[in-house]
């Protein structure tokens, strides 16, 4: 038998990375890379040592319930780990970590590409001429909105916050405001071309395009709800790619409906897979499937990241990115 750590790996991930694991792990693979069922997922918390999760990975409180855990560390690959009980976890004695910084600057990109696709309408523009139904160039055709020079606003001013902050006030000459949890140094602000407002109203008042990067779950699940989407300006897009939990799906369907706000990018989404046909059904929103850290240096880089986390962990270290 082996006297190696049992490792059970969720999804399938990039083969550099499985391999990495298997080489150090007695590893169980999902070959068929299908999403596990609640009850597969507590059994493997009885089964192997170590679980490493994605973030469409649910492990609920209940997950935890009727002892017999022998996990002692779950090696989540993503950032965000609001998917995971972390108290339920820790009364488990089961470490969480997670994988900060190596995303940062691909899940920016993605931020930005939502945020100039829905001000252009290039999504609409690609999904007519895919249809034959352009007729060709007119002065009126598809009239989208200018980005340069307007006003950005950032809910969330961390690693991710930051660098959206430098690609619109650098690449695109555009002011940015921010509203972040706690304060942030005004030079420090000030290297990114921004300046912190005192509430997220403060922000979703002056800001032209809104861009969520703060974390999901607890006092931020639905944040950006009808009120607070009443607030914006008529002109305004809001783009998330934080966390689905963080918008409140139905009241932003609504008020992309009835032209409350102009238009929406989203690369999370609150139940995922699943997306709301209204969503699905409107023009002015344009929808990505999570692809915010979708490139092969950034998904090689989080999954190593995993391997060192649960390495520390094994060889008796504490983990580099432990969050609980």
């Amino acid at each position: 038998m082996s006297s190696k750590p049992r490792i059970l790996v969720t999804r399938r991930w990039p083969q550099a990375v499985e391999r990495a694991l298997a080489e150090r792990f007695d590893v169980l693979l999902n070959e068929n890379d299908a999403p596990m069922s609640a009850d597969q997922l507590a059994q493997a918390l009885r089964d192997f040592d170590a679980v490493l999760p994605t973030v469409s990975d649910r492990l609920p409180a209940s997950l935890f319930d009727g002892g017999g855990i022998r996990a002692r560390i779950l090696g989540n690959y993503g950032v965000g780990y609001n998917h995971i009980d972390v108290a339920a976890a820790k009364a488990a004695n089961v470490v969480v970590t997670n994988t900060p910084g190596v995303l940062t600057d691909c899940t920016a990109d993605i931020a930005m590409t939502l945020l100039l696709t829905v001000a252009r309408r290039a999504g609409e523009g690609e999904r007519q001429i895919r249809a034959a139904e352009w007729a060709g160039w007119r002065p009126t055709h598809m009239i989208g909105a200018k980005v340069t020079g307007k006003t950005l606003g950032i809910i969330g001013f961390g690693r991710i916050g930051k660098a959206m902050a430098k690609r619109c006030h650098f690449g695109f000459d555009m002011e940015v405001v921010f509203y972040n949890r706690s304060r942030v140094d005004a030079a420090e602000a000030a290297r990114y071309g921004a300046r912190q407002l005192d509430t997220v109203d403060e922000v979703l008042e002056v800001a032209d395009f809104v861009s969520l990067h703060c974390p999901g779950g607890g006092e931020n699940r639905h944040l950006i709800n009808a009120e607070r989407l009443a607030k914006m300006k008529k002109a305004a897009y809001l783009v998330n790619t934080a966390r689905g939990d963080v918008v409140d799906e139905p009241a932003l369907i609504e008020a992309l409906t009835n032209g409350v706000i102009r238009g929406a990018g989203l690369d999370v989404f609150e139940a995922e897979p699943h997306v709301p046909a209204g969503l699905r059904a409107l023009e002015n929103v344009v929808l990505l499937p999570h692809l915010g850290s979708a490139t092969e240096e950034t998904r090689v880089a989080m999954g190593m990241k995993v391997v060192d986390n649960i390495t520390a962990f094994f060889d008796g270290r504490e983990p580099p990115d432990r969050v609980a």
